[in-house]
């Protein structure tokens, strides 16, 4: 296992949480943290409730995850993407996608290395690759489009980048990596012998185009670890049951730093969640469907109200920009936000490094209900 003395410096509390703080202290409605007002399909629930009043669940479970449940995960890659998964050497089950990210980063990453990461980016990659002890290299997606700027992403490879880490789709911009940005990563990868940390948390959540994982690209199982979780695909984001698929060898780093963060958790839950990653297409394709539905009220609304909206591909979320109302700093703008308006949204700034790149956009979650969401809208036209 790889090891760091860094000191983690520089890191309060998230937006996520002062946001939200801000929504319960005001009553606004929270369109700025991620998860949903709805709970997941009622035939897990039950399934979870049985299990819970069960016997046999309730020590704890394997470091690495039950049989089961690792066993529906390696089942899901296949299934989805053709990837071929020995669920006994190269499946993790961890505590939520971000224990999975914290183990992948402090498990490969060394002191001194670069890893390259797309920039915005969400806020627990900066606190891991700071405590890695690493640097991270942004490679900046802009408006209007947030692609990824290919001859960037190259001149970003120096000696000491040993990673690449991707968000696909991407939170916050929304972006569904293509064919060609994804065959561009894969030959840098591939090129430089480069590890590629992938967090696919929304793959059932690609509107426009089908998520494709970079493992699937020749040269790149054996030197990519995909990490996912129920919590998105299932609206069950408190369960924090998660995961990391990839090569044996990598995934024994990945262990080694896992075995001392959590070790294990949520051992009633996984089998549910083993059968929660069992439901039939026609689960996939409607909630898929009822979120889009809900990109489309809320980005059609905020377009109405006078911002410029950055319509997403896949996520849970929505960019705008500020500026045609008036409004030059999204920080100051979400801030001001409640009493304005009684609703909370999250400055994107906040995930970048290059500031003035984010400082006009704020980023909206549409994983609310219908009714929600035109209440929001309702608010937000006294901005105009």
């Amino acid at each position: 296992m790889k090891t760091s003395s860094a000191r983690l410096t520089g890191l309060g509390t998230t937006i996520f949480a002062e946001m939200t703080a801000l929504a319960q202290c005001t009553g606004a409605i929270n369109l700025g943290q991620g998860f949903p007002d709805t709970d997941g399909p009622d035939e897990i629930l039950t399934y979870a409730a049985d299990t819970v009043r069960g016997h046999g669940h309730h020590q704890y479970a394997p470091g690495i995850g039950i049989p089961e449940l690792r066993r529906a995960i390696a089942e899901h890659q296949h299934r989805w993407y053709d990837l071929v998964v020995d669920p006994d050497t190269e499946v993790i089950v961890s505590t939520g996608a971000t224990e999975a990210i914290a183990a992948s980063l402090l498990g490969l990453l060394d002191p001194g290395d670069e890893i390259v990461v797309l920039e915005p980016y969400y806020d627990s990659y900066v606190a891991m690759i700071q405590m890695a002890g690493a640097t991270r290299v942004p490679v900046t997606l802009r408006t209007p489009d947030f692609r990824v700027p290919l001859d960037a992403l190259r001149a970003a490879i120096t000696p000491r980048t040993t990673a690449i880490l991707l968000n696909s789709p991407h939170n916050p911009t929304g972006t569904v990596l293509n064919r060609e940005e994804l065959e561009t990563i894969a030959s840098v990868a591939v090129a430089h012998d480069l590890v590629v940390i992938s967090d696919e948390v929304y793959e059932h959540l690609a509107f426009d185009e089908p998520h494709v994982p970079i493992a699937t690209l020749p040269g790149m199982r054996e030197r990519t670890i995909t990490i996912s979780s129920i919590g998105k695909s299932f609206s069950l984001t408190g369960w924090k049951v998660g995961w990391a698929t990839g090569p044996a060898e990598l995934l024994r780093s990945v262990m080694g730093v896992k075995q001392f963060l959590s070790y294990t958790s949520g051992a009633p839950l996984q089998p549910a969640a083993a059968a929660a990653l069992g439901a039939d297409d026609a689960y996939f394709e409607a909630f898929r469907d009822r979120l889009r539905g809900q990109r489309d009220l809320l980005c059609d609304g905020l377009r109405d109200i006078g911002f410029e909206v950055f319509t997403p591909q896949g996520t849970y979320f929505a960019t705008t920009d500020v500026r045609p109302l008036g409004y030059t700093d999204g920080i100051d703008f979400c801030r001001r936000l409640p009493e304005l308006a009684g609703v909370v949204a999250v400055p994107q700034e906040v995930f970048y490094d290059d500031r003035e790149a984010g400082r006009p956009l704020v980023r909206w979650a549409f994983c609310k209900r219908p009714g929600v969401l035109t209440e929001a809208l309702d608010r937000l036209s006294a901005l105009t």
